[in-house]
């Protein structure tokens, strides 16, 4: 969603590296690209001449005048005004001290809510808490069917005491589901309310008697984040006719502006708690404002990507894989191959954790034009070979690449491909595991310290040992005459022989010193 942002901030920046010093007209030319790419953006007017107003009233202090390197300076005060307009520090939600706590869902019919109910449940869920759904968005068609597949989906519990379609109370559905609640152990309960096409009286009234009769710990207001300025319009109507502790935005993995998302945390005065970027239920997550004023200046999220990993992969399987890999790089199969794949799978779309690393801003086209069935394929491969072929892959020639290529529906160059790269693969991580990353030059268990063949080794200054036999023996005898008449007259440094000094001798260039 912000993609076209965070292009045109990247070549703002640009025009500001190398700059050993900012003039005025250099930060009134940036202040005005940063302009241009909000509004752009389709940030709210308000917003962006506030935002403005501090990057330059900041910028033109000695914050930057004094600093070592300017451009830098300044994308770190864009950084902070950013997360400022965002809604500074993360929001997390209030639970009641007396369980259960009531989470209300408000918002236009269209946003997302019942969607985002399951995904709230689920996340609630992974956190510990045993949520409950309730279905009081009796009016539009099907709303409580949804609501109860969604539930299945994400594993959690639903009340739907009335089939809806214009059928119930919704007022008493709210206030029988809390005793429900209690009754059952419930510890969370997420209200799903009605909506409507436009803000109208009849659902400012539904949804404020629903508050009135629940007493919710948190209003949540979901909304989309695809449509734009009238986004920021629904949020102020809603603030004023209802009111709401925080905001939910939704479809934040759509191809709009982002626009809604930049400016309703200012413009509210509530700020942004979850948001939801996909369409399975694991999308969604809390929202951090630093972490996605990160992301907008293309400084990745490697926070988030840790959490993901966290989330999926077990401590316990960790360590026995760094284990196995410490043994030897043999000991790694196909079979871990494909369990660790599998893993990864599970964090998510490839293109989103790549999107996650500092720097992949530049490729955003190589990660956009990654096609995720290959994972797939590469699995199909795998499960087509023998447990033998995938105990010992060298075992694999012509005749079983061909079988394997027919079972797994690909040429027999694609089966050839996969086992080069997980030999590459294997041997990476096996260097990993005994001392680092590969190919860092004077490190131990790195690649680059390793003798390169065909290339002249840097001669050692000192003496160097004969090839000859005969040589190499004379000399060593002369050695170890020095060395018995060093102990007789004392050793190294005035210690006497035999006292850790007698093996030391000067090189030939310092003797002339010695006197």
């Amino acid at each position: 969603m912000f993609d076209t942002l965070s292009d045109r901030l990247a070549a703002t920046f640009k025009n500001l590296r190398g700059k050993g010093r900012l003039s005025e007209a250099d930060i009134d030319a940036t202040a005005r690209e940063i302009r241009i790419a909000l509004l752009e953006a389709d940030v709210a007017l308000p917003v962006v001449r506030a935002f403005i107003k501090q990057v330059k009233e900041r910028a033109t202090g000695a914050e930057v005048s004094q600093a070592l390197n300017p451009a830098q300076q300044v994308i770190k005060i864009v950084n902070e005004e950013l997360i400022g307009i965002l809604g500074g520090e993360t929001r997390r939600l209030r639970f009641a001290k007396q369980p259960p706590t009531v989470i209300m869902l408000a918002g236009l019919q269209g946003a997302g809510k019942t969607t985002l109910a399951g995904k709230l449940g689920r996340w609630l869920k992974g956190q510990g808490h045993a949520p409950l759904l309730v279905a009081c968005d009796l009016q539009r068609p099907n709303a409580v069917n949804q609501l109860a597949v969604v539930a299945e989906r994400a594993e959690v519990a639903v009340f739907a005491p009335e089939p809806g379609n214009g059928v119930g109370d919704p007022v008493k559905v709210a206030e029988d589901s809390v005793e429900f609640a209690r009754t059952k152990q419930h510890d969370v309960v997420i209200v799903d309310t009605a909506g409507r096409l436009g803000i109208d009286e009849e659902l400012m009234r539904q949804a404020a008697d629903i508050r009135d009769a629940v007493r919710p710990d948190e209003v949540l207001f979901v909304v989309d984040a695809m449509i734009g300025q009238d986004a920021v319009n629904t949020a102020e109507a809603f603030r004023d006719g209802v009111g709401f502790d925080g905001v939910v935005l939704s479809k934040l993995d759509g191809d709009a502006r982002g626009g809604a998302a930049l400016s309703i945390a200012h413009v509210t005065g509530r700020q942004i708690m979850f948001a939801s970027n996909g369409e399975k239920l694991d999308d969604f997550d809390a929202f951090h404002p630093d972490r996605m004023a990160s992301r907008i200046l293309g400084m990745g999220d490697m926070l988030s990507l840790i959490e993901k990993a966290e989330q999926t992969f077990s401590q316990q399987e960790a360590e026995k894989m760094a284990a196995k890999l410490a043994k030897g790089p043999k000991e790694f199969t196909l079979d871990d191959f494909l369990a660790q794949m599998e893993q990864v799978r599970k964090m998510g779309s490839i293109s989103k954790l790549l999107g996650m690393l500092p720097g992949m801003g530049q490729m955003k086209e190589q990660i956009n034009s990654l096609d995720e069935r290959d994972v797939d394929r590469t699995a199909a491969i795998i499960k087509s070979m023998t447990p033998a072929e995938r105990q010992d892959p060298n075992i694999i020639n012509g005749s079983r690449r061909a079988r394997i290529a027919r079972g797994s529906g690909v040429e027999v160059s694609a089966v050839k491909n996969l086992v080069e790269r997980f030999f590459d693969a294997r041997k990476m991580m096996s260097k990993m595991a005994q001392g680092g990353m590969p190919g860092m030059p004077g490190m131990p268990g790195m690649g680059g310290g390793q003798k390169r063949k065909g290339k002249q080794q840097k001669k050692v200054k000192g003496k160097q040992r004969s090839g000859n036999p005969m040589k190499r023996k004379a000399e060593e005898q002369a050695a170890a005459a020095r060395r018995e008449q060093a102990g007789q007259q004392g050793g190294a440094f005035g210690m006497p022989g035999g006292q850790g000094g007698q093996d030391f001798e000067l090189p030939d260039e310092f003797k002339k010193f010695m006197g």
